[in-house]
């Protein structure tokens, strides 16, 4: 009697450098075909939601750039934006463009670990060298407004926490490097915040040129992501994909387009689509979005350098007073001490606000009771429904692609888990 042939189950992860940590997948097996995949999460679970309930509408906001810890400031902007859309806040031009310019500096951000990380899945060392010699820079940038190269907290109900810098911070002489070298790393900080931005728009086209000589018509790359994890429009839509897993499949959906927020609807840029849906698609759309981010920030800095302002609204009940005023008046002093112990009130609703994060549709469901801290709070997260459609873009396919899989979902789990 012939012998029965099985399927096996074998565990990918959390331990595989694929699997960040924290995924567990539970794989059926035929020989190296996988026939289906488990997603085991939970192994990151923070209860962001529940503490939120916990917390002010200020309080709460750190946590949020604990979510995508690699795309900070978005984060940020739809939690703020649904307290400002509960609270009836108009925020100032010019801070609608400082949160527009740094949710494309994010998104950039993002990408660049995306190619890194999905290039060191794959075998491709050098790119992820090449990606992040440009995010110093732009983590610089999130340095020199916040104080902090990633948890920035800085944007703020009503606004930002305060106008960009006229200085950029300046590498210092030390043992390692010498007065040249010193002079050559800080030729383009001589300026403010805005001319060293505008001098890594110019830069980063060729940068992202060299990326695709790396990548984009290298045959192993091709051999690894061509025809590997395709979902038609049809599937990518009832699953719930947003974002570049979206566009990859060839649906125009961005809500930048189609549900513009703060000034995108005065901004020129374009949305990329894939037309087969399958890894080499999502790459080629990330690579062109990298593009269009940097056509924004330009136009964003074009337009900040012509129009200064106020950069949060001039409301004590939501915004802090100057600390100059504070200096000299008792009752704005009692004003930040109020706003920063028992924090504003936002008054009974329930609101949901989303942004085009760089991973897809980021949302903040938020409901208010008229206290100081959120009733409820629910968040939105692409990765979840990505990571939910792993399993039928897995099957069929040699269990190397499952690496590949989860790299083309650019999946980070404090979203997941939450």
């Amino acid at each position: 009697m012939a012998a029965e042939i099985r399927n096996y189950t074998l565990n990918f992860g959390p331990q595989h450098p694929a699997a960040h940590g924290v995924l567990r997948l539970v794989l059926e097996l035929d020989g190296e075909v996988v026939e289906r995949a488990d997603p085991h999460i939970g192994l990151l679970h923070r209860a962001t939601e529940k503490l939120a309930e916990t917390k002010t509408f200020i309080q709460s906001l750190p946590y949020m750039d604990r979510l995508d810890y690699v795309s900070m400031m978005s984060n940020e902007h739809a939690y703020v934006m649904a307290i400002e859309k509960l609270a009836g806040i108009q925020v100032p031009v010019r801070a609608q463009y400082i949160r527009v310019m740094f949710d494309e500096i994010t998104r950039i951000l993002n990408h660049l670990m995306w190619i890194g990380a999905h290039g060191l899945d794959c075998g491709a060392m050098t790119v992820f060298l090449y990606a992040f010699r440009e995010r110093e820079d732009l983590m610089d940038c999130y340095e020199a407004v916040s104080g902090a190269r990633m948890h920035a907290a800085y944007y703020r109900p009503g606004g930002v926490y305060r106008d960009l810098p006229e200085v950029m911070p300046k590498y210092q002489a030390s043992k390692v490097r010498n007065a040249d070298a010193i002079r050559r790393l800080n030729s383009n900080r001589e300026g403010s915040l805005l001319d060293f931005i505008e001098d890594f728009t110019k830069r980063f086209p060729t940068y992202v040129d060299e990326y695709e000589t790396l990548l984009t018509d290298n045959r192993i790359w091709k051999q690894r992501t061509v025809g590997i994890g395709v979902l038609t429009p049809e599937r990518a839509m009832a699953l719930g994909l947003t974002g570049p897993m979206l566009r990859g499949s060839g649906v125009q959906w961005d809500l930048r387009k189609k549900q513009p927020y703060e000034v995108y609807d005065q901004l020129d840029f374009d949305i990329p689509i894939g037309r087969n849906g399958d890894c080499y698609d999502r790459y080629l759309v990330r690579i062109e979005e990298m593009r269009q981010s940097n056509r924004i920030v330009k136009q964003c800095v074009d337009w900040l350098r012509q129009n200064p302002g106020p950069v949060i609204v001039d409301d004590h009940k939501v915004a802090p007073p100057s600390r100059l005023d504070m200096k000299s008046n008792m009752e704005e002093l009692i004003h930040h001490f109020k706003l920063f112990t028992e924090g504003m009130h936002v008054p009974e609703g329930e609101a949901y606000a989303a942004v085009e994060h760089p991973k897809g549709e980021f949302g903040i469901y938020m409901v208010s009771d008229g206290a100081n801290k959120p009733y409820r709070l629910k968040i939105r997260a692409p990765g979840f429904a990505h990571l939910a459609a792993l399993d039928e873009m897995a099957r069929g396919h040699m269990l190397a692609d499952v690496v590949a899989i989860i790299g083309t979902q650019d999946i980070v789990f404090g979203e997941i888990d939450r």
